[in-house]
């Protein structure tokens, strides 16, 4: 859906208060319709390049990872996806991950970027998919970077979907958010870094309490539920898509497994070039900073 025609405020600077973590990097707030808002941070010179995070994560995962080094090269704006860290979204609307590309869509827009090579990873892979499958003459290309790309029963979905019901699921979120949650979400941090181990910048500098929050899990539950028929759609799409598309994935990968993601999804796109790591896991953007560097050049120069 597209950014209201009348005029709108401009970015504004979010609640100071809210960023009282010193692990938080300063956002600016992109106001769209209907209350939804795009947060983001930007550094960097040079092409624009969008930069979007993952499950579980907001945009300090990007940050902490390969955005230094793209910023050596790029115009780096990472935002948080809708319902993310500090973009908000209506509760029970707009998971879909095809609506999600849309609103961040809307904020490239208002930001007046041209031609972005747009980044995703994990379900942020999906939507940089979808962005390219919806406005394919506006982007330089997708880097997909161990994207999730066809439907399968996930862990996320029995761990998180009964967060999303519309009767008690923000009470259920509550609750978990102050007992059991304390222990699941640390695990499943740490093991979205298997075969290796977090690195210590990213356990120190994360901030860790803003992806917990109870509405945040609330969302990627939603996120969860709305996986399938998003997925379905793309699948469909993918022999159509027009753009050069490049995946980054790790042979490791047990989150989202790259034989049956990334790999398949290279074979049905049109063009599409495929970087597959030995021994990478699912957060190789941590690691590999530079083979994502190497892919998002590549698509600017093509």
């Amino acid at each position: 859906m597209a950014v209201a025609a009348e005029p709108l405020p401009g970015p504004a600077a979010p609640v100071q208060d809210e960023q009282r973590d010193p692990r938080i990097v300063p956002r600016t707030l992109v106001r769209l319709t209907e209350d939804r808002t795009i947060a983001y941070a930007e550094t960097g010179s040079g092409p624009d390049l969008v930069a979007i995070h993952g499950t579980l994560m907001c945009l300090e995962d990007l940050w902490l990872g390969p955005v230094p080094a793209l910023a050596e090269h790029f115009r780096v704006v990472a935002v948080d996806r809708p319902g993310h860290g500090f973009s908000v979204r209506p509760r029970g609307d707009a998971a879909d991950l095809w609506d999600q590309a849309a609103r961040i869509r809307d904020a490239v827009q208002r930001l007046g970027l041209r031609r972005p090579v747009i980044l995703g990873h994990s379900f942020g892979g999906a939507v940089a998919l979808a962005y390219a499958m919806l406005h394919p003459d506006e982007i330089a290309g997708v880097v997909a970077v161990a994207p999730i790309c066809f439907p399968e029963p996930r862990l996320e979905q029995v761990l998180f979907g009964p967060r999303a019901l519309p009767f008690g699921g923000d009470r259920l979120s509550r609750l978990l958010g102050a007992t059991s949650d304390k222990a699941l979400l640390p695990l499943l941090w740490n093991a979205m870094f298997f075969p290796k181990t977090m690195p210590e910048t990213v356990a120190r500098h994360f901030p860790f309490d803003l992806a917990a929050r109870p509405a945040q899990i609330t969302a990627e539950g939603e996120d969860a539920g709305w996986l399938w028929p998003g997925l379905t759609r793309s699948l469909l799409a993918y022999p159509t898509l027009r753009v050069p598309v490049h995946l980054v994935a790790g042979s490791a990968d047990l989150v989202v497994n790259s034989a049956l993601h990334a790999q398949r999804a290279a074979r049905m796109i049109p063009d599409a070039r495929l970087d597959l790591l030995p021994g990478a896991g699912h957060m190789l953007h941590h690691f590999h900073a530079d083979a994502i560097v190497r892919a998002a050049l590549a698509l600017w120069a093509a």
